[in-house]
């Protein structure tokens, strides 16, 4: 198929067996819309593959709505998919298909193609779409609830194209010890990252419920929470930014043991790159080299006047930020104090008219335009991507010209993987390469080969045990008295809960 529109041939509903007609059901894409042309087309643009509202600066700005992107327009649909993946698992009814149907319509899919799977299952009757969702591990949304049968094809095409264009599973990679076993043997390996790896030091992640950083803003009484983070908002107004921001401020001093798991890495000449979507430069600090580390949305490590592009240490902001206080540019700030030669005011048109007044943070600083326009120095602005921000093009360099010949195991930490381009790396891979998910709660819009579930920093230290290498942290407990327990999650061979505990409890 090509294009992204499927084409959903259906039933007559007048006739028994009538002639198809074709219903156009966008689905954003099919089995070519692969990682590789996602990536390529968002090159230069930062996208959310998600809702506007899920997308965190932390994790990728939203979508520029003059885009010509199709995420927002099936966003409700991609929403329905993506909120009850979590769910995921079958229920007896009528209408919910039985594992073995579910396996059965997965397989008739990926050897027949999307266009005679649905002529065979939809057009001919034999199950209806309703039913045909759960097919693809998904409850029908609650707000299709008795709309006639039409009303879930365009949630089948979605689902379709994410079955047909998403990664496969590599069958003999399930466990821990196969993950220990991948990181003795690989040498060229990717490690993305989010804000999970951070949140042992304190540092609040954006999504959690009740915990994350955006709940505590739509608590506060914050409308949309994004605003904070929007670049146009801040520009018209930063003190919104500076009152908020030193919550995610982070303590420069400390960093976790998955940020030294990943040092540990790069000591032992493993580390192709770690994409971070963190915005704490605690990568750094843990000491990855900067050619070994892209920053997907800036950091505090620098800041930047929006007046004129003077940039400085971000830490020489940070006092300013906990202090709630908007910062100001010391080079503006010492060139508007230095003494100007004396000019004649303008004379004003006899109406009485001039230039109107302008924003109190403009970034004009013609101190000669009028009464009103009283100069300031230009507003420090931390380096991180803000939502209506281009992403770095090093991102897109790196992953398509460098890394993806080179990589030969992935592993995904503390993120997730809801927001484009960064969730489409996965994809964009080469699908021999093994993937290794970590993280507190499963995704299933991604099939990664091993998942391993819980505290991040728990994880990485028992695959370090296991694998023989040495992960030296203050946070790490003692072995005498603990012990970290692995559980199989129930009907699925990839999945597994692991916690410490102490020894015997």
């Amino acid at each position: 198929m090509a294009g992204d529109d499927l084409l959903l041939p259906v039933r007559s509903t007048t006739a028994k067996r009538g002639p198809t007609v074709a219903i156009d059901l966008t689905s954003g894409g099919d089995e070519s819309d692969s990682g590789a042309s996602r990536i390529d087309r968002r090159r230069g643009r930062a996208v959310s593959s998600k809702p506007a509202k899920d997308g965190p600066p932390g994790e990728l700005p939203r979508e520029d709505p003059n885009s010509d992107g199709w995420e927002t327009d099936s966003s409700l649909y991609e929403d329905a998919i993506e909120d009850t993946y979590s769910s995921r698992g079958f229920y007896l009814g009528p209408e919910v298909c039985t594992p073995a149907e579910a396996r059965a319509y997965l397989e008739l899919l990926h050897n027949v193609g999307a266009d005679k799977f649905i002529y065979q299952t939809l057009s001919l009757g034999r199950v209806s779409a309703k039913k045909l969702c759960t097919a693809f591990g998904f409850p029908p949304p609650a707000w299709l609830n008795g709309q006639p049968d039409e009303a879930y094809y365009r949630l089948i095409g979605h689902a379709i194209a994410r079955e047909l264009s998403g990664r496969k599973r590599l069958p003999q990679f399930k466990t821990i010890d196969d993950a220990a076993t991948l990181l003795q043997q690989s040498n060229s390996i990717m490690v993305i990252t989010g804000a999970g790896i951070s949140t042992s030091l304190g540092i609040p992640d954006f999504r959690s419920k009740h915990t994350g950083f955006y709940s505590k803003l739509q608590d506060m009484g914050f409308e949309d929470p994004q605003d904070v983070f929007d670049i146009h908002h801040f520009d018209e107004d930063p003190t919104t930014f500076y009152s908020l921001a030193g919550d995610i401020l982070p303590d420069l001093r400390r960093w976790s043991p998955t940020h030294e798991f990943i040092n540990v890495i790069q000591q032992k000449g493993k580390l192709l790159t770690n994409y971070t979507q963190n915005i704490d430069n605690l990568e750094s600090r843990a000491g990855i080299l900067p050619e070994k580390l892209i920053q997907c949305h800036g950091s505090f490590a620098t800041a930047t006047c929006r007046k004129c592009r003077y940039q400085v240490p971000g830490e020489t902001i940070f006092d300013d930020i906990r202090a709630q206080r908007v910062s100001r540019c010391a080079r503006c700030t010492e060139s508007l104090q230095a003494p100007r030669p004396r000019r004649l005011k303008r004379k004003r048109s006899s109406n009485g008219s001039g230039k109107g007044k302008r924003s109190r943070y403009n970034s004009g600083d013609d101190a000669d335009d009028d009464d009103y326009n009283i100069p300031e120095a230009g507003v420090m602005k931390p380096d991180i991507t803000f939502f209506g921000e281009g992403l770095p093009e090093t991102f897109f360099n790196r992953i398509t010209t460098y890394d993806k010949d080179k990589v030969d195991l992935v592993i995904v930490i503390g993120t997730s993987m809801k927001v484009a381009p960064v969730s489409e790396i996965p994809h964009y891979l080469p699908n021999g390469v093994p993937q290794i998910y970590i993280s507190r709660d499963p995704i299933k819009h991604i099939k990664f080969d091993i998942n391993l579930l819980g505290d991040c920093d728990t994880i990485v230290t028992e695959i370090c045990r296991r694998a023989g290498w040495n992960l030296d942290h203050e946070m790490v407990p003692r072995e005498d008295n603990t012990e970290v327990v692995v559980s199989p999650c129930q009907g699925e061979d990839c999945i597994f809960t692991i916690r410490r505990q102490v020894k015997g409890g």
